[in-house]
This record gives C-alpha cells, structure tokens and sequence, in this order.
C-alpha cells in the first residue's frame, strides 16, 4: 500500500486545500494528514486544533488524520510515508524533510491541486440527499376517493408480509460526473474530464431492491453476462436483502448504461448491451428458477426492458403458472430508445407505461388519453392502467365494477416540484403501486402511494431502494 503524506496548520479549509488534498490522495492508497498543534503552529493558529482537525477529518479522500507536535522530520521519520505532498510556493524553497526522505526512497512531490476545482463531497450529495419540501400530497385527489394518509400509511406498513417474484432485465447504471474543460481548437467537440463515478443496481434489479427496502420476501431472477458488473450485481442486491439467482449467458455482456454528467446536466449516454432473446436452454432454466420462485408468491411483477430477457413464449408461460396460483400479476415494457410492446403482457392486474409506449403498442397516435389507455387496456385484457406523462403527472385508468358502470379514469398530478433524475421513476411507480394492490388496497391508492415512491426517488440522482420511512414521512 503506498501511503501518502501531507502536513500543515489548516486554520480555514478552503479550496486550495481540498484541491492538494486530492491531488494527495490520487497518488497514492492512503492518505495521512497531520495537523499542526496550537503549541507548534503559534501566533499561525487562528482555530483551535480540534476544530482544525475536524475539519480535515470530515474530506473524503483523508484516510487518517491527527494533531501533531512533532518536528516535521522526526514525525517522516517515524512514519515512512511513499510520498509527501507540499504546496508549489514550497517548491523553490528549503525543504528540510528531503534528506529524510532520500535516505530511505521516500519521494517529494509539489503541486497545488487541479487548476480547476470540484469538491467530490459536494457532488456526491446529489446522489444522496433528498430535500423533502419539494413533495407534496394530492389532498384533492386524496378527497375524491375518501383517501387518508393513515390508510396509505398502513397499506404501506403491510408491504412486509408480502412475497414478491421480480422477473426482468438488469441494468448497471454507472454515472460519470465530469469536469467542463471547454471546446477542443481541433473540431468542434466539447472536452470534459471525469472526476468521479458512481453505480448503481437499474432496470428489474432496482424493482427488486425496491420490493426488499420496503419490507418484501424477494425472489428476482433474470439473466447476465460473466463479468464484473455481473459480480457487482450480486454484491449490491445481496446488500439490499434480495434473493438474486442470475442466470449466466456468455453471448451477452451484463447491460451497463453510462451516463456522463457536468453540473447536475446529462451529456452523454452509452450502452453496453445485448438486445437477442436468450436462448431456448436459458428460458427453461428461467421457467424452472420462476416455478420455484412462485412457491407461496404474492406478487409477480415482469420489468421489461426489451433486451432479451423475457421472449414471449417465456412470457406466456409465467402469466399461466401465476394465474393458476391465484398470484396478482404487473408489468412494465420500457422502450424510451427502442420498440416495445407492452400489450404482449396478456391478462395483467397493472400495466404502467408510459404515453409513448402505450402509443406504440396500440399504434393510435391521434386519440385522447382516455381513448387510448382503453384501448390498451383492452387489447390487452388487463386489469388496470396507471399511465405515466412524466411532468403532468399520471392517468389511472380502470375497469368499472360487475354492475356495469364501466371503466373510471382519474389523474394524479406529478408529486415532486423539482426532479433532480427522473431515470428509475417507473420502476418505483411500478413496484410500488403493485405491492399496494397485493395487500388488498384499491388503484386510486396504488396510484397515490406509487405517485408518492416515485416523487421520493426523482428527488436524487441515481437508483437508491427505497425505504418505508422515505414514504410514511411524506405522509405523516
């Protein structure tokens, strides 16, 4: 391991010393910061030394940070470090720890730091935190259906004694935050350079980490590459409490989606992906890992990405096993770049597409919403449509009662004011809303509490599962 040291008195952190603080720890594996005591800085201490070394603690890239009265020399001496980082202005300077360090290899790098400054703390918080004042409930929509937060509230508190079977394709979505450079003299290209990725568990997989961090029993089978986002799959949905069984087909890579980004903007995405159906061997031991997977099953949920996971024979197969255990079923067909056809998911409980999507399926382009989620519905015999139209909200569309009063529609406006990324909202709208008419809870409140899920996950960047409390705040 190549340690790396840095030293000094850091009376006010400010961005001189995070830029050489990172430029430190990209040298090495460990990064050591020793903060000058009050008694050795003198009349240069303006902070007391606990506070200076809180500070340097509370920087990522510090792996172990002290107060120190040692001589610089002696403190080198006893800790050996690879490197030690001084700022330039020390560069033409007498440098007393260099003799120190030519005695036993040790190295004397000076540099102040990337010119341009981004502090990864600050970014990384907009994969995590989620400002809660930018949701709020749909009180008249709530009134039409003599809806109350306490009843979504305790539908969403029996999401633990559900057993959910997640099938579908899984998705790594990586996110690239990169730092603007300016546009290349050569062509007219725009240069960025990364300064930190993240990955995160997509497509069917988030369902199913959706599913657990609500409080489900969850079974999520689905097909993958041998590689090393196949393994980081299965570290991650094992971390959220899913049982993962990933079939290994070797014509495929796992799908990964880049999405490179600059200042809370996307610029870029690439796919790394396979679009064939799995082959005929691969479907029966899908077949073989569902049937066992349905074994005291509540919920079925197909997340369909159109890359090859669910050909429809396969399909066919599971809807009849599922209905035959009396199980309810939802699906999702996502074809935002490429063609689907959600009406192939025959005989569904829930169906959650999107405008364009039940367009394509129906290839009605001309009739109203209503005309057109009817149609859908019909054509594919299901249940249910709880139809997605992104910033306006979503159209719920359902099949009237026995006494013949026909199909009901109604619409919840969008929940969330400021999205940060709505990538991953359907999946939550999905899992969500269908859990919630697993435990016995009617569309109108499915439609609220998945509305509801998916104002929550939009509220940060990237696929987080969600947890009860995210939810049961809001409502509270």
């Amino acid at each position: 391991m190549k340690t790396v040291f840095v030293y000094g008195s850091f009376n006010v952190l400010h961005p001189g010393h995070l830029r050489l603080l990172r430029f430190a720890r990209e040298r090495g594996d460990k990064l050591i910061v020793a903060v000058q005591s009050d008694q050795l800085a003198g009349n240069t201490a303006h902070v007391h030394e606990h506070l200076r070394l809180e500070g340097v603690q509370s920087i990522s890239w510090v792996d172990e940070a002290f107060i120190s009265s040692e001589p610089l020399t002696a403190l080198i001496t006893r800790l050996r470090p690879d490197i030690v980082v001084k700022g330039k202005e020390h560069e033409l300077r007498f440098n007393p720890e260099l003799a120190v360090l030519d005695e036993y290899g040790g190295s004397l790098v000076f540099s102040s730091g990337e010119t341009i400054f981004s502090s990864l703390d600050l970014i990384r918080k907009e994969f995590q935190n989620l400002d809660a004042h930018t949701i709020g409930l749909p009180y008249d929509y709530l009134k039409r259906h003599q809806i109350t937060p306490a009843r979504l509230a305790d539908l969403l508190r029996q999401f633990s004694t559900l057993k959910c079977c997640v099938v579908g394709d899984l998705i790594i979505d990586e996110y690239i935050t990169c730092q603007p450079l300016g546009m290349s003299q050569e062509d007219p290209t725009i240069v960025v350079t990364p300064i930190d990725s993240q990955r995160f568990i997509g497509g069917a997989g988030i369902v199913a980490a959706h599913a657990a961090g609500l409080g489900a029993s969850v079974e999520f089978i689905s097909v993958t590459g041998q590689d090393a986002s196949r393994d980081y799959a299965l570290t991650g949905l094992s971390a959220a409490g899913v049982n993962a069984q990933l079939l290994v087909d070797d014509s495929r890579p796992t799908t990964l989606k880049q999405r490179y980004r600059c200042k809370g903007k996307s610029l870029l995405r690439v796919s790394h992906l396979h679009q064939g159906a799995i082959s005929a061997k691969l479907q029966k031991q899908m077949l073989a890992a569902i049937k066992k997977a349905l074994i005291g099953a509540d919920l079925v949920v197909l997340s369909d990405f159109n890359y090859g996971c669910l050909p429809q024979t396969l399909v066919d197969q599971v809807i009849v096993m599922a209905k035959s255990r009396g199980i309810l079923l939802a699906a999702d067909s996502q074809s935002s770049s490429q063609v689907g056809d959600i009406s192939r998911f025959k005989g569904m409980d829930l169906l959650t597409p999107t405008e364009r999507e039940a367009r394509i399926s129906t290839r009605n382009r001309e009739d109203g919403l209503v005309v057109l989620a009817e149609q859908l519905r019909q054509q594919a015999s299901a249940h249910n449509i709880l139809l997605k139209l992104g910033e306006e909200g979503l159209m719920v569309h359902a099949a009237g009662d026995n006494q013949g009063s026909g199909w009901l529609t109604d619409r919840v406006k969008a929940l969330n004011s400021a999205p940060k990324d709505v990538a991953g909202a359907g999946d939550s709208l999905l899992i969500t809303s269908a859990m919630t008419l697993a435990c016995g809870g009617t569309i109108w409140e499915a439609a609220c509490l998945g509305s509801l899920a998916a104002a929550v996950q939009v509220g940060r960047v990237g696929n987080t599962p969600l947890r009860p409390e995210e939810l049961l705040h809001e409502l509270s």
